[in-house]
């Protein structure tokens, strides 16, 4: 992966978890603060530490 292409990922997954922060602001629920720190672990998960498979 280049720089350009882990920059993006980056600013992407930081517009996520402020969109997703916003909506948990102004929709303030226990389940829905739960579904989306889920779904921010699984982003991040998958940016941060899954590798990419390899190709022969």
């Amino acid at each position: 992966m280049t720089l350009t292409e882990r920059l993006m990922s980056v600013v992407a997954f930081a517009l996520l978890v402020v969109f997703l922060g916003v909506l948990i602001v102004y929709v303030p629920r226990v389940d829905l603060g739960v579904v989306l720190l889920v779904t921010i672990m699984l982003c991040a998960y998958d940016l941060f530490w899954h590798k990419a498979p390899t190709h022969d």
